[in-house]
């Protein structure tokens, strides 16, 4: 994963976060339960896979079932971690990007964080109704992000987190529903030509004010916008720009709004 080490930490981390839909989640599992029988009440450091999306103002969304041993442990003690990686591919991975969350985990029965979630992983709506499974939010507290040798920074909450303007929060499942029905072919022009994948069929996952992601089967990409936007409006006029942009890399397609 190419993260540009031009920008600050914080627009690195934040970078990184959203390209992702997998991190590693450390718990503090009770002792009795890391180690049946023994007489342990410390905490043991409890590391596992988890599927994750981001929403609007970057807090880390999750679906975790009560049965799994970092649920039992989240219950427990709701200080966690997560390492996004991004060092995938590279012939030395130490030299790539990584950046570890601290923050407090909780259940969340918030619509939108559903709807956010199961658009990043479509396949978890097959189990995302049943009885154990519960969505998690988490409240980040503080970065570490490691952009290679050298390169090690924490990050504040203040200079990580931002609000998220809400009138493109309110609109996002109504533009994303309308990319993807719509405007399949843009789509696939900023997978293909902006970011240099392969593959037909992407679709778009979610928007924010900072991008938008794409899916295709197993592989997510993050669409970096070159300037925020705030509301559908200027959402819209980004897209736009962008399917030109791509365009003029080769060939002519549709572009949003011309049809």
């Amino acid at each position: 994963m190419t993260v540009s080490t031009d920008s600050s930490p914080a627009t690195q981390a934040r970078t990184l976060m959203r390209s992702l839909d997998r991190a590693s989640l450390a718990s503090g599992l009770p002792g009795s339960l890391a180690v049946p029988g023994a007489d342990i009440l410390a905490a043991w450091p409890y590391a596992s896979l988890v599927l994750i999306a981001v929403d609007h103002d970057l807090a880390p969304i999750l679906l975790l079932s009560t049965l799994a041993e970092h649920s039992k442990a989240i219950a427990a003690e709701p200080r966690v971690s997560l390492l996004f990686d991004g060092t995938a591919g590279l012939a030395q991975p130490l030299t790539g990007p990584r950046v570890t969350v601290l923050g407090h985990a909780a259940r969340s029965a918030d619509p939108a964080i559903r709807r956010r979630f199961l658009a990043r992983h479509p396949d978890a709506a097959m189990y995302a109704d049943f009885k154990d499974f519960h969505f998690y939010r988490v409240e980040v507290a503080r970065a570490h992000l490691v952009g290679g040798f050298g390169r090690i920074r924490w990050i504040e909450r203040e200079d990580l987190v931002a609000t998220p303007p809400a009138a493109l929060v309110e609109r996002e499942a109504g533009i994303v529903a309308h990319m993807n029905e719509d405007h399949a072919d843009a789509i696939q022009l900023y997978a293909t030509r902006l970011l240099g994948h392969s593959g037909e069929g992407w679709r778009m996952t979610g928007i924010d004010a900072a991008g938008c992601d794409l899916r295709l089967a197993g592989v997510v990409a993050r669409l970096d916008f070159p300037s925020l936007v705030h509301d559908a409006e200027s959402a819209r006029a980004m897209l736009v720009a962008l399917v030109r942009q791509a365009r003029a890399q080769g060939g002519r397609d549709l572009s949003v709004g011309e049809r």
